[in-house]
C-alpha cells in the first residue's frame, strides 16, 4: 500500500524574524493544511529549509509535526544527506519519533555512481523499517538517479517503495514506469505537470503549491482519480501561472513570500536564501489573487 495518495504538501518551516523556528505559526500551517484536505505532510524537505538546520532542529521540527498531526494524515520526514551515516542517523531518529515514512534525497555535491547510489539507499533502508521514497532532483544535487537504479532498489529492498520525481523529464519518467511493472510508487515533484505524471501512473504529488493552495492541489489529484480528467486538467492549467510565479526564484523564496502574504509566516529565510526581488514579489501577488488564494 502506498504511503499516501493525492497531494502531499512539501511544507515550509516558519521562522521568527531572528531566524529561530516559529512553532506557533508552524502549528497553524499544519492545521490549515489538514483542514483543506491535504493528503500528507512532507516535513524537513527542500521547501522546509532543512539544509540550514542543525540536526537537533531538524529532529525537533519532525517531532513537532508528528505530534501536531497526531495520525490524522501521514507524515513523511525528509532525512537525506550527502553523508550516508548522517542519513542513517536522521532516518533512525525519525522512525523513533513516529514518522510514517521517509523521503531520502540523492547525495549531493560529492555525488556517486549508480552503484554508489544503490549502496547508499540500501544502507539507509536497511537501518529502518519505515517505507522510503527516493528523491530524484538533479537540479539540486547534480546527480540523476537513473530509472534502472530506481527499479532495482524498489525490487531488491522491501521498504524502498517509490520515488519523488523532480526531474521534469517526462520521457525519462515514462521509461521508468514502463520498466517498473508496478513496483514503483511514483510521485510528481513538479507542480506544473501533476496531471501528466498521474497519467503515467503517479500516486500523487509532493507539492510546493499545496502550501498556498492546498484544497486546489488536492482536487487536481482527486478529480483525476474520480475519472474527471478534463476537470482535473482544467484546474492544473489554471494553476500553471501561479506555479511559474512560485518558481520564478529559487524555492522556497517565493513560497515563503506567498505564505507571508497570506499571514501564515514572517517570510523570513535563512541565508544563503535572500528576500524576493520586488518585481517578482509583485508578480507572485498578482497570480495569487488571480487564482483566488489571496
Amino acid at each position: 500500500m502506498a504511503i499516501f495518495e493525492g497531494a502531499g504538501v512539501a511544507i515550509i518551516t516558519p521562522f521568527h524574524t531572528d531566524g529561530s523556528i516559529d512553532y506557533d505559526k508552524f502549528g497553524e500551517v499544519i492545521e490549515q493544511q489538514i483542514a483543506n484536505q491535504t493528503d500528507a505532510i512532507i516535513v524537513c524537505g527542500t521547501t522546509g529549509e532543512s539544509a540550514t538546520m542543525t540536526h537537533e532542529e531538524h529532529l525537533d521540527v519532525i517531532r513537532y509535526c508528528v505530534e501536531k498531526v497526531a495520525h490524522r494524515i501521514p507524515v513523511v520526514a525528509g532525512t537525506g544527506s550527502n553523508c550516508t551515516e548522517t542519513a542513517v542517523y536522521l532516518s533512525q531518529e525519525a522512525e523513533k519519533i513516529g514518522a510514517d515514512g521517509l523521503l531520502v534525497v540523492t547525495p549531493y555535491y560529492n555525488k556517486a555512481t549508480q552503484n554508489g547510489l544503490y549502496q547508499h539507499f540500501k544502507m539507509v533502508a536497511d537501518s529502518v523499517k519505515l517505507p522510503i521514497l527516493l528523491y530524484n532532483v538533479p537540479s539540486r544535487t547534480g546527480t540523476t538517479l537513473q530509472p534502472e537504479t530506481i527499479v532495482r532498489l524498489c525490487r531488491d529492498v522491501e521498504n524502498i517503495v517509490g520515488v519523488k520525481d523532480a526531474t521534469g523529464n517526462i520521457s525519462q519518467t515514462a521509461h521508468l514506469m514502463s520498466i517498473a511493472d508496478g513496483c514503483v510508487d511514483l510521485y510528481s515533484g513538479e507542480d506544473a505537470i501533476i496531471v501528466p505524471m498521474l497519467s503515467l501512473g503517479a500516486k500523487g504529488v509532493i507539492s510546493v503549491l499545496s502550501n498556498v493552495a492546498p484544497q486546489e492541489t488536492h482536487q487536481i489529484c482527486s478529480l483525476y482519480f474520480e475519472g474527471k480528467v478534463k476537470e482535473s486538467c482544467e484546474l492544473q492549467l489554471k494553476a500553471v501561472p501561479l506555479v511559474e510565479a512560485l518558481f520564478c526564484e529559487v524555492n522556497p523564496i517565493p513560497v515563503k513570500k506567498a505564505m507571508q502574504l497570506k499571514g501564515m509566516c514572517t517570510g523570513t529565510l535563512r541565508m544563503p536564501l535572500t528576500e524576493m526581488e520586488e518585481a517578482d514579489a509583485a508578480r507572485l501577488e498578482r497570480e495569487m489573487k488571480k487564482f483566488g488564494v489571496l
